[in-house]
């Protein structure tokens, strides 16, 4: 179970890798478009899509590897079982949130297929397409709180303190 769900983290960070190199390539379509003096349209409308697809789509990765932003001031400053059991709630209430955060996203995607919506751009998108990267990245995310919340009820759990905050000045 460990190995697919490392896989199932891993490969939405690779697809988050690929929506920027998308990103990229849109970008400099854009800028080159307009340097030649040709217009492609929805050039915009797809950059902003494949941005948002691969900040969804990265954040269950960026828990898992204790990069989200956390201020453990309150948490060091209590004694071990009192730090375990507020470890413990904020486990589950983010787990409790990104669920509801996941059920939401995955609605939003169907009622936009149902209602056919589609985007106001020029390119007339329809919109379930790019939600579907936000709601995939968001069920994910709900996964990945799940796993955490688990593995400190076991006492599995690896933490993983980044030393960023040393090398500011």
């Amino acid at each position: 179970m460990r190995r697919a769900l490392d896989a199932l983290f891993n490969g939405a960070a690779a697809l988050a890798a690929v929506c920027m190199v998308g990103l990229l390539l849109m970008v400099l379509l854009s800028i080159a478009s307009r340097q030649l003096q040709f217009h492609v349209p929805g050039t915009d409308a797809y950059a902003g899509y494949l941005m948002a697809a691969a900040g969804f789509l990265a954040l269950a990765h960026t828990l898992k590897r204790g990069e989200h932003i956390r201020v453990t001031l309150l948490l060091s400053a209590l004694p071990g079982r009192w730090q375990k059991g507020m470890e413990l709630w904020s486990l589950a209430f983010a787990t409790g949130l990104g669920s509801l955060f996941a059920f939401y996203c995955c609605r939003l995607t169907w009622q936009s297929r149902s209602f056919n919506d589609v985007s106001t751009s020029s390119d007339a998108t329809p919109l379930w397409l790019p939600q579907i990267a936000m709601a995939v990245g968001a069920v994910i995310l709900a996964i990945a709180f799940l796993d955490e919340l688990v593995l400190e009820l076991r006492g599995q759990r690896t933490r993983r303190h980044s030393d960023e905050a040393l090398r500011n000045e």
